[in-house]
């Protein structure tokens, strides 16, 4: 990885970045940010507060007159020197996200830190188009057309499973729309969203207009949704936190865009390429060791398919690498933490007691026991209404399931509270397309499962939230429409007039 920097030199003054400089928090509360993989300090630093929030939501507010006057050329620029930024950067923003996060470090480099710079060149071009419907005389007697204007200052809470991707997502829309923005980054992963904020400052973005607070959801997170300085709210975690970030939100008469849980199906037909579906499979279930809201966690498999489903993914997940994150070779790092870890092994073990596990389903030994690994661990036999079929586990676990008839195969993907993304497998155009109109999903793949592109939105139905991230769609969240109607009659006395008072002319 060349010359890592050292993360408690790098941020010696603190993990709180408001109007362009780092600094301590004052919450008189300290966190600790852990090596998921060995146990071991990262980094401790104080905790915002309360009055943090209020400094970095009116340096925001200042910020925001300029920032929003500038052209969209000017933004472009903006963006384009940061994605440069970015890229020069990448291989710290890699070593750091892999070190907070347990990521396998090719995970880092080849898909967080490179989707990361193309989210940011994409935003870049999208900044010159943000374009309303085009002028016309609609009445007849006016011509109307529609501006899109900035709405203020954001205030964004991001998660923790993708902490550099996350916080991308939320400041790069936002601020080519104009906008100024807060972003509270989880408290276990904070650094990379600190590290964006200092390159848009290497790229010569104005102090103000991207600033970061590390604190508690229940006071940094919750006074920031609160603030009656903030015009919108974007936050990505659990449907249980979301539901009170939009009470929150409600309350004060925000806009509000929320991607929240998810529980994705994985439908089989029976003329789906067997091989590709388990390495599909295997590939979506694990990635980010399964901390993916979009991954691959149900599957359900035509009857005929089923049992050569189930013995081919047990033999593939079977030769996944554990290992350093730091080591090329790693296929699975660990979970974000210890009590992560925790929850999805207590799952695992209730299954036991109603389901078979195939493999997989502990806790590794060896050098690997200081961390918090758990092993890839797949799941048969469970009922539809069973806990491990229904609740978001949030880890390295694949539950399988059989059907029969397709009507009961879409049925059962369908089946939850969530929707957020699926995918379906079939050599038939027909059955697939039928697959992709029927699942109620913010996103279907066919014959492939998990990748995302810029220029595409990612968001969900149901549960798992609504708005998007990412694509020109996610300016639907961070800007204003406006109508404007110019008279082109110069008539004084207008013929709709004598519907308030007087006769028609």
């Amino acid at each position: 990885m060349g010359n890592r920097f050292q993360v408690k030199d790098r941020f010696a003054d603190g993990a709180q970045y408001i109007d362009g400089q780092l600094r301590s928090g004052t919450s008189g509360q300290s966190h600790t940010v852990v090596n998921p993989a060995t146990g071991e300090e990262v980094l401790t630093y104080e905790l915002a507060s309360a009055a943090d929030v209020d400094e970095a939501v009116a340096a925001a507010k200042r910020a925001f007159p300029a920032w929003s006057a500038a052209t969209p050329g000017e933004r472009s620029d903006a963006l384009h020197r940061l994605a440069a930024v970015l890229a020069e950067q990448a291989e710290d923003f890699a070593y750091a996200e892999s070190l907070q996060c347990g990521k396998p470090i090719k995970l880092s480099t080849e898909f967080d830190v490179p989707g990361t710079i193309d989210n940011t060149a994409f935003f870049a071009g999208a900044a010159r188009h943000l374009q309303g419907q085009a002028a016309a005389e609609y009445s007849g007697d006016h011509t109307s057309y529609v501006r899109r204007e900035a709405i203020g200052v954001v205030g964004s809470i991001a998660p923790w499973n993708y902490p550099l991707q996350m916080a991308a997502w939320k400041i790069l829309p936002a601020i080519a729309a104009g906008n100024t923005i807060v972003l509270k980054p989880a408290e276990l992963t904070p650094l990379t969203s600190l590290m964006f904020a200092q390159a848009a400052k290497d790229a010569g973005l104005p102090d103000g207009v991207v600033n970061i607070v590390t604190g508690a959801g229940r006071d940094a997170g919750e006074h920031l949704v609160g603030h009656p300085d903030v015009v919108m709210t974007s936050f990505t975690g659990s449907t249980a936190v979301g539901k009170r970030v939009a009470e929150i939100a409600t309350a004060t008469v925000k806009r509000l865009h929320l991607e929240l849980g998810g529980k994705a199906p994985f439908l089989v037909f029976d003329d789906a390429d067997l091989e590709a579906a388990a390495h599909g499979a295997v590939a979506a279930s694990l990635i980010n060791t399964g901390q993916d809201c979009t991954a691959a966690t149900r599957a359900y498999v035509q009857r005929p398919l089923h049992d050569a489903f189930v013995a081919r993914v047990a033999e593939l997940m079977e030769t996944v690498r554990l290992g350093d994150p730091f080591d090329p070779a790693t296929d699975l790092g660990p979970l974000v933490s210890h009590a992560q870890r925790d929850r999805v092994a207590g799952f695992v073990e209730r299954a036991r007691g109603y389901a078979t596990v195939v493999t997989g389903g502990e806790v590794p030994g060896g050098e690997l026991a200081e961390g918090a690994y758990y092993r890839p661990t797949l799941v048969s036999g469970a009922a539809q209404d069973s806990e491990v079929v229904r609740s978001e586990i949030f880890g390295p676990v694949l539950v399988v399931l059989p059907f029969d008839t397709d009507d009961e195969g879409i049925e059962l993907a369908n089946d939850t509270p969530y929707g957020l993304a699926a995918s379906a497998w079939s050599r038939d155009v027909y059955r697939a397309g039928r697959a992709t109109r029927e699942i109620k999903a913010g996103c279907v793949w066919v014959n492939d499962h998990i990748p995302i592109i810029s220029e595409m939105p990612h968001g969900g139905y149901k549960a798992s939230g609504f708005g998007k991230d990412m694509s020109a769609y996610s300016f639907e969240e961070y800007t204003q429409v406006k109508h404007v109607m110019y008279d082109n009659t110069a008539v004084a006395e207008k013929d709709w007039h004598r519907t308030i008072f007087g006769d028609r002319i």
